[in-house]
């Protein structure tokens, strides 16, 4: 319980994460608002780490993704500024070529019911398509709940895909700079 307080803390303060530094598993994107978004992946990458701070160094948004050998999400977890879960996304893929073909993203702090089958259902799920040259098409979004917009439901936080589409992992090791081992 101690520790939760503790993080608690820290992401009201600036975290300390927020001027991490490239290396072989860390990324950080800067954005021009200066807000940064740090990627951090397990040195067996199964687990994506994303952290998006504020200008001023406060943790807004956390997710962890559970990848597949191929680095493909399957599932993630995204949590506010104070560690707080908020949503948990599950991916699914078309069996014939691995395409991603949907995700099912589901309110962590209330689940919601079908009435008629009883299991839970998402608050949104995406579906892809692709073209014969086998490029995605923007993705279609179904809202589950009644008369809610994608804005009511979220609170004015941008939730976009949660597809690691700018997984900087997926390219070369940036260089580093003369001078620096």
């Amino acid at each position: 319980m101690a520790l939760l307080f503790g993080m608690a803390a820290v992401c009201s303060a600036v975290d300390k994460d927020f001027n991490a530094v490239d290396g072989p598993n860390v990324r950080v994107m800067r954005h021009e608002d200066g807000s940064r978004t740090m990627f951090e992946r397990s040195p067996d990458n199964l687990t994506l780490t994303t952290k998006t701070f504020t200008g001023g160094g406060v943790l807004q948004l956390l997710t962890i993704y559970r990848m597949d050998k191929n680095t493909n999400p399957l599932s993630c977890k995204i949590y506010d500024g104070q560690r707080q879960e908020l949503f948990k996304v599950n991916y699914g893929y078309r069996k014939s070529d691995g395409q991603l073909v949907a995700e099912a993203m589901f309110d962590s702090r209330a689940k919601r019911l079908n009435p008629q089958t009883g299991e839970e259902m998402p608050v949104r799920y995406i579906t892809y398509t692709y073209d014969s040259n086998g490029k995605r098409s923007a993705p279609t979004a179904i809202t589950t709940q009644k008369g809610a917009l994608a804005d009511d439901l979220y609170k004015g936080k941008k939730i976009d895909p949660f597809v690691p589409e700018d997984n900087p992992f997926k390219q070369a090791a940036p260089a580093k700079p003369a001078g620096r081992r």
